[in-house]
């Protein structure tokens, strides 16, 4: 299953997921799914002004993580 989801995450919000105090980041897709996933797969992501964008992550048949891709990065200041 392929989703595609936007996501915008402040610098100071992710330094609760480094952390440890925050470990799941839960977005809505544009399917209108409610999709959940550990936090360290944004991490490669991750700029000095947070997490920002449109991405699109995979999963196999049984829902296990496969995947996720920044298809392309918003701006922080919106």
């Amino acid at each position: 299953m392929i989703e595609r989801f936007s996501v915008r995450i402040p610098a100071d919000e992710m330094q609760r997921y480094y952390a440890g105090t925050a470990r799941v980041v839960v977005v809505r897709a544009e399917s209108g799914r409610r999709l959940q996933f550990s936090a360290e797969h944004l991490r490669r992501f991750v700029s000095t002004s947070g997490v920002a964008g449109w991405f699109e992550i995979e999963y196999d048949e049984t829902g296990k993580f496969q995947r996720i891709e920044c298809l392309k990065r918003l701006d922080q200041s919106v």
